[in-house]
């Protein structure tokens, strides 16, 4: 019932995505996700070397014999690529996801290698660029998504049909999505599947600091922000008194990144979701954080998902 190009693309039961999470998504997320009927990811990036992304690979080959993807976040850490992608290429992944950056020097090196690729983008113009550089599919992230997100502020809603309406790739609808509705109105949107982040968040495969996950469970529409607008990279994350003192550093100081580097870093959101320090740190979510009222095992999470489009499917029937 639920099989699209996309799943046939990547070999998957259902088409659902678990987003890179930094710092976040490892072996145990990535394999319960695959061994779900979705397709579970390694952020590559929060990893420090080639060879500790090759063990985080060999563990997801451990834990299940699905197909999974490694997420390469590029132009969020300032560090070079290049070594991370071979050694996603050296350990054949099925699927690599790119995320954060010009996709270009990926996708080249991917060129010629049966791994499928996903790029993700924010608005029409990036979307067709992926498609003339080859990828395979498209993740669309409108602005009520988690973490970094397009200058616009076009919404998932909008978003999504426009960029289906303008390829011939398959489409991912991605921000804002957390259940089964989500689902279903990404479906009726024309795209192929979802990628979700904020929601495997609030797992029991994840491994972060309880604080961070009662943060989102206890999330209403407006408990989230946008910082780093004035640096030109907005990002979304959970309202606090740490990120509302980022605002107005922003306001006073502008795009000064010098007077922001500190209060911004990959090290202070660290602090928070590991350690729970809300006065020393910020954690990313998106708006679909005040949908969320359970902390599930990722199996449990994509049974109800699926258990709930079902029931919308009848109601349509």
């Amino acid at each position: 019932m639920y099989q699209t190009r996309l799943t046939k693309l990547l070999n998957i039961k259902y088409p659902i995505i678990q987003g890179g999470l930094a710092y976040l998504a490892y072996a145990d997320l990535a394999a319960a996700v695959s061994n779900a009927g979705g397709l579970g990811q390694v952020t590559a990036m929060s990893l420090p070397t080639p060879e500790r992304l090759q063990k985080e690979i060999h563990k997801v080959k451990q834990l299940t014999d699905q197909p999974f993807g490694v997420n390469f976040a590029i132009g969020q850490h300032g560090r070079k690529f290049e070594h991370m992608v071979q050694a996603a290429i050296d350990e054949q992944v099925p699927v690599v996801s790119i995320t954060g950056g010009n996709p270009a020097g990926v996708l080249d090196m991917l060129k010629g290698s049966p791994i499928k690729t996903l790029v993700l983008v924010a608005s029409s113009r990036q979307a067709q660029k992926a498609q003339e550089l080859g990828a395979d599919a498209v993740m669309v992230v409108g602005q009520e998504g988690g973490g970094h997100l397009g200058r616009s502020d076009t919404g998932t809603m909008v978003l999504t049909p426009h960029v289906v309406d303008a390829l011939e790739i398959p489409v991912i609808a991605s921000g804002g999505i957390v259940d089964g509705r989500g689902l279903m109105a990404a479906l009726a949107l024309g795209a192929e599947g979802i990628e979700m982040g904020t929601r495997f968040i609030a797992t029991n495969e994840v491994q972060t600091h309880i604080n961070y996950k009662q943060a989102i469970l206890s999330a209403d529409e407006g408990d989230t922000v946008v910082i780093k607008r004035s640096l030109g990279a907005p990002a979304r994350a959970l309202r606090s008194s740490f990120t509302e003192n980022i605002l107005s550093l922003e306001e006073k100081y502008g795009n000064n990144y010098e007077q922001l580097k500190d209060y911004i870093s990959g090290e202070v959101n660290q602090k928070y979701i590991q350690s729970g320090k809300e006065s020393e740190g910020f954690g990313w979510a998106g708006q679909g954080a005040s949908r969320i009222h359970q902390i599930l095992s990722v199996e449990d999470l994509i049974g109800s998902i699926i258990q709930e489009a079902d029931q919308i499917r009848e109601k349509w029937r």
